[in-house]
């Protein structure tokens, strides 16, 4: 299994705010497609309701601990293990602070845009540790795509 966590998070760590994105970054929303696009996104319950609807041509795996809940078009995992025995190989890891942070040992690879600036959102993440090493950068006004490896991987 290639696990990879794909995430935004801002200066001062912020990854969202009251359910959304405090940014607009139309060239980091085409990346996020073109990163799950075909692949199973496992992602918490308020990630999920975060969405504008469905993605189109990806699965929605998402972890929530209400038994009952159910939406057309998502499949219900009661816990991060069940999750990923769901979601197959080449799974993505989308969100939220405490799904990512379940995940991250299990990842091999973060796709992170980093968002210049202070945003004061109330959902944080740290900073990737020193387990995490950058192999490529993509540096623009505002914000750079990284790709970040697990420093151990062969």
């Amino acid at each position: 299994m290639s696990l990879t966590i794909i995430v935004a998070r801002a200066s001062d760590g912020t990854i969202g705010d009251k359910g959304r994105l405090p940014w607009h970054l139309p060239a980091d929303l085409r990346r996020f497609k073109a990163l799950t696009m075909g692949k199973a996104m496992i992602m918490g319950r308020k990630t999920f309701d975060s969405l504008p609807g469905l993605l189109p041509g990806r699965r929605h795996v998402v972890i929530t601990r209400d038994a009952t809940w159910h939406r057309d078009g998502a499949e219900s995992a009661p816990s991060p293990a069940a999750a990923l025995a769901m979601a197959g190989d080449d799974a993505v890891v989308i969100g939220g602070a405490e799904v990512i942070a379940h995940m991250e040992p299990l990842a091999a690879r973060i796709e992170l845009t980093e968002v210049d600036g202070d945003f004061g959102g109330d959902t944080v993440m740290p900073a990737p540790g020193a387990q995490w090493r950058v192999v490529a950068r993509d540096a623009h006004a505002g914000y750079a795509f990284v790709t970040l490896e697990r420093a151990n991987a062969l």
